[in-house]
């Protein structure tokens, strides 16, 4: 069963809300074939510690702004997982995403294009 227009328009969402807040190396990964749980992992990374949890707070703002509440919310001091059920959200620090390695461990999952508007963002944001 591929994943719901509904999923991938709260995928497309939450990656948005990430770009503007300087998340990088974004992967959505189509897991609807995999017998799990979610139908999408949105995996991100972050410079450091600070911007991961900023990243986290704006996903949950925009999504809350579209009727959307996580089930759940885990953080350590350089990852935090939003769980929505059908969309799970991986922000982490450079060093957990390189350690962890959740692309290569689902690579064999199709991704999912985002379709990111990164010209939201002003110059000063990127320097």
């Amino acid at each position: 069963m591929p994943v719901r227009d509904s999923t991938v328009s709260l995928t497309q969402l939450a990656g948005q809300a990430i770009a503007e807040k300087l998340g990088f190396d974004l992967v959505a990964l189509d897991l609807s074939a995999e017998m799990v749980l979610s139908e999408v992992f949105l995996i991100a990374s972050a410079r450091n510690e600070r911007q991961v949890e900023a990243i986290a707070d704006e996903v949950e703002r925009v999504l809350s702004e579209s009727g959307e509440k996580p089930v759940r919310r885990e953080r350590t001091a350089n990852w935090v997982l939003l769980d929505y059920s059908d969309l799970v959200v991986h922000i982490q620090s450079e060093e957990a995403r390189r350690y962890y390695m959740l692309d290569r461990l689902w690579n064999d999952c199709p991704k999912i294009d985002l379709h990111l508007d990164l010209d939201t963002r002003s110059i000063k944001d990127v320097q």
